[in-house]
This record gives C-alpha cells, sequence and structure tokens, in this order.
C-alpha cells in the first residue's frame, strides 16, 4: 500500500469505550435490556428537537432507526453495526432522557397453551 488509508482499511474511527464515556452498565437505574426488547420512539417524551441536538450522533442513529419501526436491541445493534453492549448503554442514555421506551415481548410461559388455543379455532369453525 502506498501510505494512504482508505476507509474500509482505517477500521473504527471511534471506539465503543469513547461512544459510551467508558460506561459498560445502562443508566444509573440498572435497567437491563434483553436482546428481543422492544425499543419504540415515545412520542411524549424529550423527543423535541433541541434536546436531540445535544445527542450523540450514535444516539440520533438508534433513534432514527426507532422511528422507522419498532426495533429489538438485537436488530439495532446489527443495523447501527455497533456492538450489543455499546448499544445497551446508548438506549440507556434515550430511556433516561424519555426518548424512547422499552417493552418486554410476552414470555411463552405467559401465553396460553396451544390445547386451549386449537379447542377456540375448532369451535369458531364448528358456528
Amino acid at each position: 500500500m502506498n501510505g494512504q488509508w482508505y476507509d474500509a482499511d482505517a477500521g473504527p474511527l471511534v471506539r465503543p469505550y469513547a461512544m459510551t464515556g467508558g460506561r459498560t452498565k445502562p443508566g444509573p437505574h440498572g435497567v437491563r435490556f434483553d436482546l428481543i426488547a422492544l425499543v419504540v420512539v415515545d412520542p411524549d417524551g424529550g423527543g423535541d428537537d433541541t434536546a436531540e441536538a445535544l445527542l450523540g450522533p450514535e444516539h440520533r442513529a438508534l433513534l432514527g432507526l426507532c422511528r422507522a419501526e419498532t426495533q429489538s436491541v438485537a436488530e439495532l445493534a446489527a443495523e447501527a453495526d455497533l456492538p450489543v453492549g455499546v448499544v445497551r448503554v446508548l438506549l440507556g442514555d434515550l430511556l433516561e432522557g424519555g426518548h424512547v421506551r422499552v417493552s418486554r415481548p410476552v414470555p411463552p410461559a405467559q401465553l396460553p397453551d396451544e390445547r386451549i388455543l386449537r379447542e377456540v379455532i375448532e369451535g369458531l369453525r364448528a358456528l
């Protein structure tokens, strides 16, 4: 090579610890973001343009992805091309600022039994 770096050869320009300020845990409340937790922009939250202008570029990128559609933590990490740990810390910041809401899917143990659902379907067909 002739001494010039091309974008692909340079590697990541900002290290993950710089994006999170050296933090490894999301927020002071210790909220836990499962990989399947769903993240959506909070329409009633602190998402005004002035507050968003104070956020870092990675925060704004995550907000942009969440605006397009509800995304899981794993999807956000993949789309933003960031490590999951970094995404969790950044989402903690966004949650603390009221920019996003996080919900968890219903655990399988709380879903109705498949047998019951089949009986309901058969009952509806019988009508």
